[in-house]
């Protein structure tokens, strides 16, 4: 088990600044509405200057990709570069129910802490935060650093969250016990984001279907020629996650004026829905019309062709 590297004072100074209501006092107080909306990001605005020497967060911006990746974007501008004497914490409502996770912390159930350049998830295992075994990987976890952080994971590694409610820390002015290696923390500013007792910021994870979309159909030969076989290649791709469809149901129509020529190639070779018509030695100067379609797990994808036999 691997505890989250939590000093008493930072916990304290986090919990008195957010002023949070327990899960037994009910919902959280509701944050200050975000200052700007946009497709699959929400910017928030925090209040500044509470505190010159500290950090000061100014806005977070937390966005999505279809893919499911979040990211979430603190500007500290008085904190231009990372110091060694930072801490910077991510505290997630993964489910936006205050009756679960950490009731000190309105149902908080994980957090990404940043500390000394790196940064690692925990997560509520009923008394404390920490890693354990079976926990998610956090495998798609990073961050970097300029004028504030920017730090990035799945929703899936946070319990496939779709909604959720968050809050960030950061603090400076901690140092490393050089015998005991020990975080010391007794000097430490900092700023959280929502202030003031406002309860935790809203989050929606939106996600568009995905789709399979076509990169490319290529010809073989360039055009069709009367007396030889023709293939049309169609490469199709998931709009999530850009992966090629390696397999799935092919369909070819081709047709030679009014005649429909049937396929002798048909299904997904290499990568690409392969469609092969052998052109009829009477078809020359005459038109070919054809398609390629490829269905893969309910998706769908075609495109047409058309143009002068040889």
């Amino acid at each position: 088990m691997r505890p989250l590297l939590r000093p008493g004072l930072v916990l304290a100074i986090a919990v008195a600044l957010i002023a949070l209501p327990t899960a037994a006092s009910g919902a959280p107080a509701s944050a200050a509405a975000p200052t700007a909306v946009a497709a699959n990001s929400t910017t928030y605005t925090d209040s500044s200057g509470e505190d010159p020497a500290a950090p000061d967060i100014t806005t977070i911006t937390v966005s999505n990709t279809d893919a499911g990746v979040l990211s979430f974007r603190v500007n500290i501008p008085n904190r231009p570069t990372l110091g060694q004497d930072m801490i910077f914490e991510i505290w997630v409502d993964s489910d936006s129910n205050t009756a679960t996770g950490s009731p000190e912390l309105a149902g908080v159930d994980y957090v990404l802490q940043l500390v000394r350049g790196e940064i690692n998830l925990y997560r509520w295992d009923g008394s404390d935060f920490t890693r354990r075994f079976g926990d998610p990987p956090a495998v798609t976890l990073t961050f970097s650093y300029q004028g504030g952080i920017t730090a990035r994971i799945s929703a899936a590694e946070l319990g496939n969250t779709k909604k959720f409610n968050f809050f960030v820390f950061v603090a400076s002015g901690c140092t490393v016990d050089p015998v005991t290696q020990e975080l010391d923390c007794a000097a430490a500013i900092a700023d959280v984001a929502p202030g003031g007792g406002a309860g935790l910021y809203p989050y929606e994870v939106k996600i568009t279907p995905p789709s399979l979309v076509v990169k490319k159909l290529t010809p073989t030969p360039k055009a069709p020629t009367a007396g030889r076989a023709f293939t049309l290649r169609l490469v199709a791709a998931r709009s999530d996650t850009g992966a090629v469809v390696q397999n799935g149901r092919v369909t070819c129509v081709g047709r030679i004026g009014k005649a429909r020529l049937k396929a002798q190639v048909q299904r997904v070779v290499g990568g690409a829905a392969t469609c092969t018509w052998s052109i009829p030695a009477t078809a020359k100067k005459k038109t070919f019309r054809g398609s390629v379609g490829v269905v893969f797990e309910g998706l769908k994808a075609s495109q047409g062709y058309a143009a002068r036999v040889r």
